[in-house]
């Protein structure tokens, strides 16, 4: 079983990494939060279950400790993309740059 966390863990670094090296090498502000939102999601899914996973067979059925790394993964899950949108907007009403935009929904439901 600990080995399940051990690639768990694997999982998170690399996202962690992927995430870095895409914000370092995305064109605008927008591809780079994409980026950014990614290593916050899916770099802390992975440390979160395998808490999860510690805490259940390594901490001898620590449910206590187990339930609150879940609940904690769920908000982390639903706010984190949430805010990432809502940075974006922002970025997109006050006129952040971009490099070229192929499809503009958002700009036409303005209008």
């Amino acid at each position: 079983m600990i080995y399940a966390i051990y690639v768990l863990i694997a999982f998170s670094v690399f996202f962690a990494l992927a995430g870095v090296v895409g914000m370092l090498r995305m064109p605008d502000a927008f591809c780079r939060m994409q980026s950014s939102t990614n290593i916050a999601t899916f770099g802390m899914l992975g440390v979160i279950i395998g808490g999860i996973l510690y805490s259940l067979c390594i901490l001898d059925m620590n449910w206590g400790f187990a339930v609150k790394l879940f609940c904690l993964g769920v908000f982390y899950i639903v706010t984190n993309p949430i805010a990432g949108h809502a940075i974006a907007k922002a970025g997109y009403h006050h006129g952040v740059e971009t490099v070229e935009m192929v499809c503009d929904k958002y700009g036409e439901d303005m209008e």
